[in-house]
């Protein structure tokens, strides 16, 4: 007779110990597929996706960069992760479940795993070293997988074909009794079964309450503490993600090398904003620009076709590491600033420092280099040209392109009456149409002071012109500061950026140069 009693069965503490771990994961498991599918209706595993830089990197770049795969693989994981939560949850399907849940969470390692190298554009709990959680929770899913325990906590316990109920045991006799015969398979579920059978409907009850609280929660906050898109308080802020790029940004070249026609400016990267009398601002942006969120800008830049970024040597270690680690390619251009700031205002730092910081950007591997504006016009104002023809020569020397910025453009005049010979200018160009523009005083509020004179001047150039402070450090929009710089003469414009604009500023430039200019100097890159 088959007996209920299996010595190969799990009891006692195990088992309910197996059982507590099987409703753990499988939470988390619903969790993750239930809120996708719910309360995320624009949810995309895209992210994710293009976020991988191991080996596989590129099949995973190929799946974000397909509709079709991309959606296939998004749905693959909504249904995914609900089935296994359910499966574990109520030990149906046990087996099958937690191998596709094993399943999952290799993929999700494979595709980001945490190695040193790249592990700094997926949000983690903390961080990691080869092990992370997906691997935690795939060795704890084989456990339940090589030890179920839907048969005896879950609702395979009301289904057993072979359920039978003992008997009373017969009364002692001197001969073999006949034995007891099962209770029809048919017969009703008693108290103990129903339990075991029906032991995940509270974790069920407490989920369903749990989600419940948090959605109510969500519309709460979405409701009061959402400031629509102008507050400073706003809670939520409109990211546009790459789903959302439109295009990569057209190339243009300077004596041959390649560079995209937006560049991305490093100042805020660098923690340098100009905030006016805003004394926090400088140190809220280095709080928001980590290490990892700098390489993650970088990255998204790339992405979106971004190929330059526009720098200080102070950033040249970071950028060494983003190549080392394998993240990304970007290049740079190092401006070569040689001034020292204090309460006097600026005055020249000693020549051998600031050959120093030159070299700093060329060992480090920059593709340009060029005298900063404020330098420049410094050096030229007081009549000391030689000190930029040195600097030029060591860059020249050491064959990279070089160029001369400019705030002024009587700088940019000087520059070439003096017989400089540059491979592009950099010049701030914006219009004064915005309010603190019209303070009769200079108080870091306008970079172009004689917008009109640029335009006119730098249409006589014959080499590239790269355009920035085309927002004025924030106070136009860039639809207005990209179209006034494109139309008035630049080639390329450099544009600080943080992550959360990239996209929409990549759009717009792309709707901007692909329109009707209204542009009469030809394109010099």
């Amino acid at each position: 007779m088959q007996n209920l009693t299996n010595t190969n069965k799990i009891s006692g503490i195990r088992l309910y110990a197996l059982f507590a771990l099987r409703l753990a994961i499988g939470w988390h498991f619903l969790y993750e597929g239930v809120t996708k599918l719910m309360m995320m209706p624009n949810w995309t595993s895209a992210d994710y996706l293009q976020a991988s830089s191991w080996w596989f990197a590129p099949f995973f770049h190929w799946i974000a960069e397909s509709p079709f795969l991309l959606l296939a693989v998004d749905w693959i994981n909504l249904i995914g992760l609900t089935f296994v939560g359910l499966a574990l949850i109520f030990g149906l399907f046990e087996r099958i479940g937690a191998a596709v849940g094993m399943a999952l969470l290799f993929l999700y390692w494979l595709s980001n795993p945490p190695f040193v190298s790249n592990d700094f554009n997926v949000i983690n709990e903390g961080h990691y070293l080869v092990i992370n959680k997906n691997i935690v929770e795939l060795f704890a899913l084989l456990v339940l997988l090589l030890f179920p325990t839907g048969k005896q906590l879950g609702i395979p316990v009301l289904f057993k074909k072979n359920r039978v109920v003992e008997a009373d045991a017969p009364p002692v006799a001197e001969e073999p009794a006949p034995q007891p015969e099962p209770i029809p398979e048919h017969a009703a579920l008693d108290r103990r079964t129903l339990i075991k059978g029906l032991s995940a409907l509270p974790v069920m009850g407490a989920f369903g309450y749990a989600l419940y609280e948090k959605s109510k929660w969500e519309s709460y906050e979405e409701r009061n503490l959402v400031d629509a898109v102008t507050g400073a308080s706003a809670k939520t802020l409109n990211i546009a993600s790459l789903k959302e790029l439109k295009g990569q940004i057209p190339m243009g070249k300077i004596k041959e090398i390649p560079f995209s026609k937006l560049i991305l400016g490093g100042n805020l990267l660098s923690g340098w904003a100009h905030s006016r009398d805003l004394i926090y601002v400088s140190q809220l942006v280095k709080a928001y620009h980590q290490k990892e969120k700098i390489f993650a800008t970088l990255l998204l830049a790339e992405k979106c076709g971004i190929n330059t970024l526009l720098t200080n040597p102070i950033l040249c270690a970071l950028i060494d590491e983003y190549w080392k680690r394998g993240i990304g390619k970007i290049q740079f251009i190092s401006d070569c600033a040689g001034l020292n700031y204090d309460d006097k205002g600026a005055h020249p730092m000693p020549i051998n420092d600031y050959m120093d910081k030159v070299k700093k950007a060329i060992d480090t591997g920059a593709v340009a280099c060029y005298i900063q504006g404020e330098t420049a016009d410094y050096y030229m104002e007081n009549n000391k040209p030689e000190v930029i023809a040195k600097v030029m020569d060591f860059v020249r020397q050491n064959g990279l392109l070089v160029g001369i910025g400019a705030h002024k453009i009587e700088t940019v005049k000087a520059c070439v009456d003096t017989g400089f010979q540059t491979d592009f200018w950099m010049k701030t160009m914006h219009h004064h149409n915005y309010w603190s523009a019209n303070n009769p005083e200079w108080h870091d509020n306008k970079f172009d002071f004689t917008p009109e004179e640029t335009i006119r001047y730098i249409n006589e150039l014959q080499q590239p012109v790269i355009g920035f402070k085309v927002m004025a450090a924030g106070a136009i929009h860039p639809k207005e500061g990209f179209k006034y710089a494109f139309e008035n003469g630049a080639d390329f414009v450099c544009a600080g950026m943080y992550d959360f604009q990239m996209v929409e500023d990549v759009n717009i430039a792309n709707e901007i140069l692909s329109g009707n200019l209204n542009r009469t100097r030809p394109w010099r890159g």
